[in-house]
């Protein structure tokens, strides 16, 4: 059977959120003056801040048509379907520092390594409960 052009699928929509440094770099400026009161808090939360940052280098949040995909690179690594979705929340408006999202049998909280203005749109559009 030949294919015509009306026998493709639709292209599905799909929105790829961009990193954002400002945590990670936040916490690395926070652990300098900690680590002056206090060696041990100041690398710990550095070491916190380094591991977000690499967080945000490494992994990619893609918003499609039916659910939340996490991606390392180009390999995914957990789904999550809209349909299991019972709630979701952006902490902390004026500094978005996490982001919340409950499904039916678990809860997620994820910092905010992505462009929260990104998030929002791809939630309201995406996601809208």
């Amino acid at each position: 059977m030949v294919s015509s052009p009306t026998d493709t699928p639709l292209a599905s929509s799909v929105t790829e959120l961009a990193p954002s440094y400002r945590i990670p770099l936040a916490l690395v400026g926070l652990a300098i003056p900690l680590a002056v009161v206090n060696l041990w808090l100041g690398g710990v939360v550095g070491l916190f801040g380094l591991f977000l940052g690499i967080q945000a280098l490494t992994l990619r949040l893609r918003f499609t048509d039916t659910a939340l995909d996490i991606y390392r690179g180009e390999k995914q690594i957990r789904q999550f379907p809209y349909a299991d979705w019972e709630h979701w929340e952006i902490f902390w408006p004026p500094v978005p520092i996490l982001f919340y999202f409950r499904e039916v049998k678990s809860i997620h909280f994820l910092p905010i390594i992505f462009s929260p203005s990104q998030l929002k749109a791809a939630l309201e559009t995406h996601c809208s409960l």
